[in-house]
């Protein structure tokens, strides 16, 4: 392919594997960029007890994914793997594509971007963790959402030790839950992992986890392979492939209420998956139990909506993530008090900032290990000029169309504001590509991002 000069170079924040991979395809096509990364190695949210406090891992921590959906399309997923990974494996995979596209030699370490503000009439000034300041063509914003816990507020307070799922890393620490009376606060993916853990008999001496709603709990396995590896087809539509779908997960599981939890008044695709091959079970067996939403704390214990109160030892609080771009002090680039992001066309581009990229930033099902990897294709492609995208109007129309199809289904809450089919948006997206190396055909591949930045003081 053959390039324009003087290509634009770009600011990358962060090193996990929207990072990294934005890194390869900017690579692949002689844009120059400098990847800053808050740690000392790649990894984000996937580097176990990372320096940077950051992850989420805790030790029995396995993806949701299996390794057929996961794996980057130039990089095979070693071939003796387990159908669902252990977050080591994921870590030692990422180290290897990084080392084997040539990558580390563009990571900064230890250097956290402290502020980026945006130019008039475009680029960016970037201040980093030691003081000094830098200026880029364009910003590519990897820093993840899977690392500013929310805790919800109650009324009262709690006497015992209590922390987000996102410090949680065994049994054992930062709480040593033997023999403890324990609450789990939550029914997302963290929530039904560390309390199927946590719930076994020789651990905690009884182990409640507490909903606002029934959700439902998908299998991870449908005879005998993973439930995600033969997805109904991207071209299907949406509503056959919902009821297909519900169709076959009730087949599999059956009623919530016959594993003595609420049952959901909602269908299994009307609220972001919650997937756990032993949840059912733990709770089958009367391991765990349900209790409805807090009503407030109350010294050593709790007191649920029902009325129900429950001495407890501890709380752990798998409530989720806020949205957040520290680094950004211009609102309109922030998520707003909904976790609603700005409007993104593609879930990349906010039309009114041509050199600034989101990576990553989606719930896609049913995987975000190599979401950003698809995104970079355009990102790539339009900062070499070989990519435009459609005027303001169209944009904003796609975006709009896009936010209903992803979004349209699910119950209005902060964990869906970013929902996203893989499949389907992967599938979108290679045509909006071709149409779009149509469009910058006709203007003569010219580069939207000019490279001036380098040469300003």
């Amino acid at each position: 392919m053959t390039h324009a000069p003087n290509l634009p170079k770009v600011c990358i924040i962060g090193a996990g594997c929207s990072g990294f991979t934005t890194a390869k395809r900017l690579q692949d096509y002689g844009i120059p960029f400098d990847l800053f990364e808050a740690s000392d190695d790649i990894g984000g949210n996937w580097y176990y007890n990372n320096p940077n406090g950051m992850s989420a891992c805790y030790k029995s921590l396995h993806i949701d994914t299996s390794k057929w959906r996961l794996a980057f399309e130039d990089f095979p997923v070693p071939a003796d793997w387990p159908d669902y990974p252990h977050h080591a494996q994921l870590l030692a995979y990422f180290h290897a594509y990084v080392d084997h596209f040539d990558l580390r030699r563009h990571i900064r370490f230890n250097t956290r971007v402290d502020k980026a503000v945006r130019r008039p009439g475009g680029g960016w000034r970037v201040t980093l963790s030691d003081g000094t300041s830098q200026n880029y063509d364009a910003l590519a914003v990897c820093n993840g959402h899977h690392w500013a816990a929310r805790v919800p507020e109650y009324p009262g307070s709690f006497n015992g030790p209590q922390i987000h799922s996102h410090a949680y890393r065994s049994p054992f620490d930062p709480i040593d839950c033997v023999g403890k009376r324990v609450l789990v606060v939550g029914m997302g993916n963290s929530a039904m992992d560390i309390a199927s853990e946590l719930s076994q008999r020789p651990i905690a001496s009884r182990l409640f986890v507490s909903t606002r709603r029934g959700v439902w709990v998908f299998p991870k396995y449908y005879k005998g392979q993973p439930l995600d590896k033969n997805p109904a087809p991207a071209w299907m539509p949406k509503w056959l492939r919902q009821k297909l779908g519900e169709a076959m997960i009730k087949n599999l599981v059956g009623k919530m209420s016959d594993y003595g939890l609420p049952d959901p008044e909602i269908g299994p695709f009307e609220s972001h998956g919650t997937v756990s091959g032993e949840f059912l079970l733990r709770a089958g067996s009367g391991d765990i139990v349900m209790k409805p939403a807090i009503d407030r704390l109350d010294g050593d214990g709790v007191i649920f909506t029902d009325g129900s109160r429950e001495p407890l030892d501890a709380i752990i609080w798998a409530t989720g993530y806020d949205i957040k771009f520290p680094f950004f002090e211009d609102a309109d680039l922030q998520a707003d008090a909904d976790n609603r992001p700005p409007p993104l066309f593609k879930r990349i581009m906010k039309p009114a900032v041509p050199d600034l990229f989101y990576m990553g930033l989606a719930q896609p099902l049913p995987t975000l290990v190599n979401f950003a990897e698809q995104q970079s294709k355009l990102v790539a492609a339009y900062l070499a000029g070989r990519y435009a995208p459609p005027s303001a109007d169209d944009m904003a129309r796609i975006i709009a169309a896009d936010e209903d199809y992803y979004t349209g289904q699910y119950y209005a809450a902060r964990r869906h504001t970013i929902q996203l089919d893989f499949d389907h948006y992967c599938r979108a997206l290679k045509t909006e590509l071709a149409r779009g190396e149509k469009r910058a055909a006709k203007q003569g591949f010219v580069l939207p991002v000019p490279a001036k930045m380098a040469d300003l003081g």
